[in-house]
């Protein structure tokens, strides 16, 4: 009711204005100019009527993927400053008012406040939130101790006649972030800024499969919200991570990050500009000045969590695949690795290892003896990783099964919207599942306990957590998620389905931190750090924890894959610029499947990718049920001969790659990094995705096309 009565307030306050456009060539000619547009109408199902009605402009244009329907240069929206800057303890914060009664999607916020704190040299951060009324905020904790502004590498100004808000490099002059005023939203459910950026030289946000490291600024959005889904170009995938780091045209560096959990995506245009929609929280954005890619990553890392440091074993060779099916099996495939001598440090059980794939158990008649055996792999030097998902199910017979029976009683799920009863879905275990709310302390001693114990049943070294974005099997869980404005919001942000409940709860579910709707994003995050002092605490050795689903600050506890990529060609390209982008997000121990884990391989690919992920920062071998066999042993003593060479130079060169770690750890530094990190003033180098470093010193650069034997120049230009 209250979207009706503003549209028709808009109507006819337009009316009366004479501000609707038209879409012939004569009123399209004053029009903002098609690389200057900001999309007014950024969900499905755009006409002229519709558009004209919001007192936007439509225009028809042959440009792929541009906005027909657009904010005029006289927008009537946006806010306008309420009165001068006050100074605050750590910066100066200003209050803007809403210019007009029109809306987009109803519920606006006036006043909204931004507040401007000069934390460090290099880092400064801008939060725009409801001064009357508290809002979910991300619980990372980020120090700010706070600088003085004349220490500053950069300067923070209003325009002079108010209408953007800009921050500038001191030492050049360059404007690295510059929001009209105009195109600021803040309602109940709908926030959206817009900024131009100082080059095209974009990179960043995730979780996605990109097809360049370098982005494309022609009118592509990216949506970011965590979904159990294969790798799709341009698809949200596993993770959150709205940070991106622009290489200006000086050479010089910065990044941004946009600390915010919602549903959300960001439209990159050729202004260039980039525009950020979320449907919740607050507009909370961390600036890095750099100067240097480096310096960047290293400034990132300082506020969100230096990367965690891995163990030594951990950097070695590792194999998995999901369906062995029997310890047979499983020791035929390390028998025969050990039988060609390839290089192998690590062996992971997928979740054909337990009794109907129940957390916390094993197949007692597949894998009779596994725990014997994991011992035996142990004493000749090896080690194991156990997977472990987020679900547990309800339906064992009473005092059957611990995992459920424990947290019942300890009340840890995530639970329907009343707050009181547990949300109830579909995953692997038989029957159905609950979830734990690893926001909840109650959470974490429950899973600690369990991790504890079961390192008396199975002597795992480290942990692989699957399946936590959270995936469930159903559209929201039983009996459906109501129809609601949490569980449909007015704007749904460009994900796939545009649905927020496919594959995971209703958002309207509750979690110790709030609504789903709020937090879904966090599940993953929420589970690395309780299972990563879980893992310490049962090995009494540095922590191994590997996590499909992550966030802003994931790194610090934990490692990731690049998730259920295909085995085809174009996919070892993608992993590379995978491993790029989740260095700049301060986690460095990535890796994909080699040979791919979805389909079958075949013998040159798979070679060929041995080659590639012997210099992956995580290097594992990982297939899915039903495929063929691609351990390196698999095919035959040439493969072997090549694949152990390949890894020999990894294991060669093992320190250097520790030494990388530990800069990480200590310094924030990326272990891999693109070309352009190092010769940033080479035009060409900020294209290149298809080489990388380790470091500075080490450069590898693999065969990614098939039936080639050469090393072709190639670079996307973005």
């Amino acid at each position: 009711m209250e979207r009706t009565r503003s549209l028709w307030l808009l109507a006819a306050v337009l009316a009366a204005l004479g501000q609707c456009h038209g879409s012939s060539s004569e009123q399209c000619s004053g029009a903002v100019a098609v690389q200057r547009r900001v999309d007014c109408h950024p969900q499905p199902g755009a006409s002229q009527e519709s558009c004209e009605a919001r007192g936007c402009t439509w225009c028809t244009t042959d440009v792929p993927n541009a906005p027909w329907c657009f904010f005029p240069e006289d927008s009537p929206y946006g806010y306008s400053l309420g009165g001068n800057a006050e100074k605050t303890a750590k910066g100066w914060r200003v209050t803007l008012n809403k210019r007009s009664q029109l809306s987009l999607f109803g519920s606006d916020i006036s006043p909204v406040v931004i507040d401007v704190e000069f934390q460090t040299k290099d880092r400064l951060r801008f939060k725009v939130y409801d001064p009357n009324r508290e809002r979910f905020e991300v619980p990372l904790k980020i120090d700010s101790p706070g600088v003085a502004a004349e220490d500053t590498s950069y300067d923070v100004e209003f325009t002079d006649d108010a209408s953007h808000f800009r921050i500038k490099r001191k030492s050049t002059g360059t404007v690295l972030w510059d929001s009209p005023l105009v195109d600021l939203f803040f309602s109940n459910q709908y926030l959206q800024i817009t900024t131009a950026v100082p080059s095209t030289s974009v990179y960043g946000f995730g979780e996605h499969e990109h097809v360049s490291f370098k982005h494309s600024m022609d009118f592509v959005t990216y949506g970011m919200y965590s979904r159990d889904q294969a790798p799709t170009p341009n698809a949200n995938l596993y993770g959150v991570h709205p940070f991106y780091m622009c290489v200006e045209d000086d050479s010089n560096a910065h990044g941004v990050l946009l600390l915010n959990s919602n549903a959300q995506d960001v439209s990159l245009s050729p202004n260039p500009s980039l525009t950020f929609r979320t449907i919740g929280g607050i507009l909370d954005f961390y600036v890095f000045l750099g100067p240097t890619p480096e310096n960047v990553v290293q400034q990132y890392t300082e506020a969100i969590g230096r990367p965690h440091m891995p163990a030594y074993w951990s950097l070695g060779f590792q194999l998995s695949r999901w369906g062995y099916g029997s310890i047979d099996v499983l020791k035929e495939t390390v028998n025969r690795m050990h039988r060609y001598d390839i290089p192998y440090d690590v062996q992971h059980l997928d979740i054909d290892y337990m009794e109907r794939r129940l957390d916390f158990t094993y197949d007692k008649e597949n894998f009779a003896g596994l725990p014997e055996y994991l011992q035996e792999l142990k004493k000749a030097g090896m080690h194991n990783v156990i997977i472990l998902d987020p679900f547990i199910t309800k339906d064992e017979e009473p005092g059957t099964y611990k995992p459920y029976d424990l947290g019942e009683e300890m009340g840890v799920w995530v639970n329907n919207s009343d707050g009181v009863t547990p949300a109830v879905g579909e995953a692997w275990p038989p029957g159905h599942s609950v979830f734990p709310d690893f926001t909840n302390p109650r959470t974490v001693e429950w899973w600690t306990q369990l991790c504890l114990e079961f390192k008396n049943v199975l002597d795992y070294d480290g942990i692989w957590i699957d399946m936590n974005e959270p995936s469930n099997f159903l559209r929201g869980q039983f009996p459906g998620c109501a129809d609601n404005d949490i569980n449909n919001p007015p704007y749904i942000p460009s994900i796939s389905d545009r649905s927020l409940a496919q594959k995971t709860l209703c958002p309207d579910s509750k979690t110790y931190l709030g609504e789903h709707y709020n937090t879904h994003s966090l599940f993953g995050w929420s589970q690395t750090e309780p299972t990563f002092h879980a893992a310490q605490q049962a090995t009494g050795k540095r922590a191994f924890v590997l996590s499909r689903s992550t966030f802003v600050g994931s790194g610090k506890h934990g490692g990731h894959w690049l998730g259920d990529n295909f085995s085809q060609w174009k996919d070892m390209h993608y992993s590379i610029i995978g491993m790029l982008e989740f260095n700049l997000f301060g986690m460095p121990y990535i890796g994909a499947d080699i040979c791919g884990f979805n389909y079958n391989t075949t013998y040159e690919l798979c070679l060929r990718w041995m080659q590639l992920g012997s210099f992956y920062p995580f290097s594992r071998n990982h297939n899915a049920e039903g495929n063929m066999e691609q351990d390196p042993a698999f095919f035959g003593a040439e493969f072997a001969k090549i694949s152990r060479a390949t890894l020999r130079i990894r294991y060669s060169l093992l320190p250097y790659l520790y030494t990388l770690f530990y800069e990480s750890h200590v310094h924030g530094n990326t272990v891999v990094r693109s070309l352009m990190h190092e010769f940033t003033s080479d035009q060409q180098s900020r294209g290149i995705d298809t080489a990388f470093l380790w470091g500075p010193a080490f450069m590898v650069a693999p065969v990614l096309e098939e039936a080639s034997t050469a090393i072709k120049k190639r670079h996307h230009t973005g």
